[in-house]
């Protein structure tokens, strides 16, 4: 069965960028949100088997939604997406339970390998 992604951006170019890496990669993408508020709405609904959350976002910020999907699913596996210069952002997002994080812009080789490990860990 094929790993079910989510990706959460406000940006749609990244949105396509990480679903065409996701797809290339062998991974289905199930669901897209394009802020916070939205991103824990769809969580409920799908509940993917991996998140990618950017961190800053309009209504509610990556870092917000991604505690409260881990408050409510403890088990999620949420991977943040951050610009260079967001380091602070980064520790405060793994700190708040993030799993790993990617920076952009995105390798695809990167991207998968992280992907790929988180979910073998969780399974």
């Amino acid at each position: 069965m094929a790993v079910r992604v989510m990706i959460v951006d406000d940006a749609l170019f990244m949105r396509n960028m990480l679903k065409e890496i996701m797809i290339k990669g062998g991974l289905e993408v199930v669901g897209e949100a394009t802020n916070g508020v939205e991103a824990v709405e769809r969580y409920r609904d799908i509940r993917p088997d991996l998140v990618t959350m950017d961190i800053v976002m309009p209504l509610k910020s990556g870092i917000e939604a991604l505690g409260e999907i881990i408050h409510e699913f403890p088990e999620a596996n949420i991977v943040m997406c951050s610009a260079l210069g967001q380091e602070a952002l980064v520790v405060e997002a793994v700190e708040t339970g993030a799993k790993d994080f990617i920076v952009k812009p995105f390798k695809e080789e990167q991207v998968l390998e992280i992907v790929r490990r988180i979910v073998t860990a969780s399974r």
